[in-house]
């Protein structure tokens, strides 16, 4: 373990669908399927599903806190659960699909603890949150085909996660509801449009399409971070264009179907706003993506403003 590394422990059920919501994000150097919480030494899938050994399915997480909190990856831990579920979670039933957080010391301990009191008062939930606040006990990775199974298998894990309940449920009780008729207020005509309707700006008549001020793009609706400067390029297109996100557990790719072609579509998470789309004719040596994005969909805030303004959490994009 790297001094500046640290870890972060999380059971929520079916470790399958545990890793994508953190893997390949800021900071963010591995994340391990595995067994925790039991006393049986190395145990294997099928003696953990048999609920004998104690262990819950859990995911182990080695990051950066200078890159990515603790508290932002408890936030999102909470955000793939059901708490409130004391015999599994959705279709999986049993002990070894509990949920739970593992603390490796007494700070992470306060932060998910305050977490969990938070989520108790919003009053987003009628039934008790259940989910344990447990020191961290000897994790044991799980065997090979259930590492990444999210990649290697992805159709399967796509039907697993819609038909266990996880992905209506996620949908239902974390994702924010947005009023039309408040963010027509909020909104300009070109921004609802692009934002509810799935519209597209014109090109090279938009806001950021030549941008080259240092600085960071946030999603007009959430105010979430969605991409930074140091990643936007002239593709020519008239839009502005990126090759990556800031953090891909922001945005969600949906297939677009409409003026009879077949393309990605990017859209926030949170919000549940039209971005843009997303190509494969980017700059080969940095990916080969071009996200290109609508600017009425996002809020351009300078680097010297990110500060004073919530975000200097990523002012190490600039470092």
């Amino acid at each position: 373990m790297t001094k500046n590394y640290e870890l972060a422990t999380f059971a929520g059920g079916c470790f399958w669908c545990m890793v994508e919501p953190f893997d390949e994000r800021p900071g963010i150097i591995s994340v391990i399927s595995g067994y925790t919480g039991g006393d049986v030494k190395n145990p294997s899938y099928m003696e953990v599903a048999s609920n004998t050994t104690g262990h819950v399915e859990a995911v182990q997480i080695t990051y950066d806190p200078e890159v990515m909190s603790y508290k932002q990856l408890v936030d999102t831990f909470w955000q793939q659960i059901d708490p409130t579920d004391p015999g599994g979670q959705f279709n999986d039933r049993g002990d070894s699909y509990k949920t739970a957080i593992f603390y490796h010391n007494e700070k992470q301990k306060q932060i998910a603890e305050e977490s969990k009191y938070k989520i108790e008062i919003s009053g987003k939930f009628s039934k008790p949150i259940v989910t344990e606040i447990l020191p961290a006990k000897e994790f044991y990775d799980a065997e090979d085909e259930h590492q990444d199974y999210y990649k290697k298998q992805s159709f399967h894990y796509r039907l697993y996660k819609k038909g266990s309940g996880r992905e209506d449920f996620i949908n239902k009780y974390w994702k924010k509801q947005h009023d039309a008729k408040e963010l027509k207020k909020r909104l300009t005509p070109i921004q609802y449009h692009v934002t509810q309707e799935n519209g597209t700006e014109l090109p090279f008549q938009n806001a950021y399409w030549d941008n080259e001020e240092e600085g960071i793009y946030v999603d007009i609706i959430s105010g979430k971070v969605l991409f930074s400067s140091k990643d936007q390029y002239d593709a020519g297109c008239g839009w502005p264009s990126f090759t990556k996100p800031v953090d891909r557990y922001e945005l969600e790719e949906k297939v677009d179907t409409t003026h009879g072609m077949i393309r990605t579509e990017i859209r926030s998470k949170e919000a549940d706003s039209h971005l843009g789309h997303v190509f494969n004719d980017g700059p080969p040596e940095q990916g080969g993506l071009r996200y290109c994005m609508n600017s009425a969909a996002m809020r351009f805030i300078p680097k010297e403003d990110m500060k004073k303004e919530g975000y200097s959490d990523y002012l190490y994009l600039f470092d």
